[in-house]
C-alpha cells in the first residue's frame, strides 16, 4: 500500500499532485547471505526473481540452499521453490514471457555448460537451449523489440566481433548479425525504451566517435548512435532507468549524482548526493534511488570525497525524488557502507525492490533484498 510523499524542506518543494511513494517500510521476505546485483519482475509482477552471489537464502532464520539465484512471490514474501544453481556470481536478470535471461561470472548453470549468459523457465528453473561464448564479463541485459540486450566489458561473442555490446533474437537465440554498436569502454547499465537503446558506463566513445562518451544512445534495429542524445554527463554512469517523463541515471564520481534528461539530451533536474548512485527505477511518476550514500545534499554542490557543502538531510542507501526533481520524504534507511546494487519496480502491483549488501531497514534486520509496496 502505497503513503503519501511529501517532499523535505523549502528547498525541496512538494510532490505533484497525486504522487505517492511506496511504504517504507519492507515486507517481510527472505534474506541472503551474500550480495544481490540484479533483480527483475515477472510481468505480473508475481515473482521477483533475484541473482547475485550468495549460497542461500534465511528464512525465518534457517538457511535454505539458493546458489546465486532465487525467486520470492511478491505478494507474501515467500521463498519460491525456483532454485537454478550457478557456479559463480550472476550479475543481471531479464524476463520475457516464461524465461528469465541470466548474465554474469557463471560458467555452468544447474550443471549445464553456460558461458556468461543463460536462459531458464521462469517456473521450473530448466535451462533452456539458447547457449552462446563469450569474451568478457556481461554485467547489464534488457529486453525490447524481440531483442536480448547484453552489455559489459567483452570483445566477441562466439566467433563474432562485439565490443561490449551485442543483441539476440528472443524467437530463435541466434546473435543479432545488424546489431553490432561499439564503445572504448565497459557498459554498465543500458535501458531499451521504442527506437533506442540507452547505454551508460565508463567509455569516451561509442561506435567510434570522439566526446559520446558515458551516456548516449544507439538505435534499436541497427546499432546506430542517435547523435541528438548527447549529453555527456561528468562522471561515470552506473544506472539507466526510462519512465514516461525522462531518462533518469545514477552517477559516480566525487560523490554521486541522480539526473533525469529529457529524449534531445536536456538536463530536467539533478540530485546530489554524498556517494555513488548505483541502481534507478521509476514507478508512478517517481525515480528510486539507491547507492552507497548517507547524506542527500540539499543543493547541487558538494565538496572533498564528496561532501556536501550547503546542507544535507539523512538518506542512508536509499531515497525517492519526484517528477520535477524533489526530494521526498521517502527514507527507509539502509546500512552498511556498499548499500543498494539493483533497484527495480512493477506497476502491476505498485512495488519496488531493492538489491545490494545491506543488512537492515530501518533498524531492523533485512538482508540484501527488501521489498516495498
Amino acid at each position: 500500500m502505497a503513503a503519501a510523499a511529501t517532499a523535505v524542506g523549502g528547498l525541496f518543494g512538494g510532490a505533484p499532485a497525486g504522487a505517492s511513494a511506496v511504504e517504507k517500510t519492507p515486507l517481510l521476505s527472505p534474506s541472503f547471505d551474500g550480495t544481490v546485483w540484479a533483480v527483475t519482475y515477472s510481468a505480473d509482477g508475481s515473482t521477483v526473481y533475484v541473482g547475485g552471489s550468495f549460497s542461500k537464502a534465511i528464512v525465518n532464520g534457517k538457511s535454505v540452499a539458493r546458489s546465486r539465484l532465487a525467486a520470492i512471490n511478491t505478494r507474501t514474501g515467500a521463498l519460491l521453490d525456483w532454485a537454478p544453481v550457478a557456479d559463480d556470481t550472476v550479475r543481471a536478470l531479464a524476463v520475457n514471457g516464461n524465461s528469465v535471461y541470466a548474465a554474469g561470472d557463471f560458467s555452468k548453470v544447474a550443471g549445464v555448460k553456460r558461458d556468461s549468459l543463460a536462459q531458464l523457465d521462469a517456473t521450473t528453473g530448466a535451462v533452456g537451449a539458447f547457449s552462446h561464448t563469450m569474451s568478457g564479463s556481461p554485467v547489464t541485459l534488457g529486453v525490447g523489440g524481440g531483442r536480448l540486450y547484453v552489455g559489459g566489458k567483452f570483445s566477441t561473442v562466439d566467433t563474432a566481433k562485439r565490443t561490449n555490446l551485442a543483441a539476440f533474437s528472443l524467437a530463435t537465440g541466434e546473435l543479432d548479425a545488424g546489431w553490432a554498436p561499439t564503445t572504448d569502454d565497459r557498459v554498465e547499465a543500458l535501458a531499451v525504451a521504442g527506437s533506442r537503446v540507452y547505454l551508460g558506463g565508463s567509455f569516451h566513445k561509442t561506435n567510434g566517435v570522439s566526446n559520446t562518451l558515458r551516456l548516449t544512445a544507439v538505435d534499436a534495429v541497427d546499432g546506430k548512435l542517435d547523435k541528438t542524445f548527447l549529453p555527456r554527463p561528468s562522471a561515470i554512469v552506473l544506472a539507466v532507468a526510462v519512465g514516461p517523463d525522462g531518462i533518469y541515471i545514477g552517477m559516480g564520481g566525487t560523490g554521486g549524482r541522480a539526473v533525469a534528461y529529457s529524449p534531445t539530451g536536456k538536463v530536467l533536474w539533478t540530485r546530489v548526493f554524498d556517494g555513488d548512485v548505483q541502481a534507478v527505477t521509476e514507478l508512478d511518476g517517481i525515480v528510486y534511488v539507491g547507492g552507497h550514500y548517507d547524506r542527500a545534499c540539499t543543493t547541487d554542490k558538494n565538496g572533498a570525497k564528496g561532501a556536501c557543502t550547503d546542507g544535507s538531510v539523512s538518506r542512508v542507501k536509499l531515497a525517492a525524488i519526484d517528477a520535477r526533481g524533489k526530494l521526498l520524504d521517502w527514507a527507509p534507511q539502509g546500512n552498511g557502507v556498499a548499500g543498494v546494487r539493483a533497484m527495480a519496480a512493477n506497476p502491476a502491483i505498485d512495488q519496488v525492490v531493492a538489491g545490494g549488501e545491506f543488512t537492515a531497514i530501518g533498524g531492523v534486520t533485512q538482508k540484501r533484498i527488501a521489498l516495498f509496496s
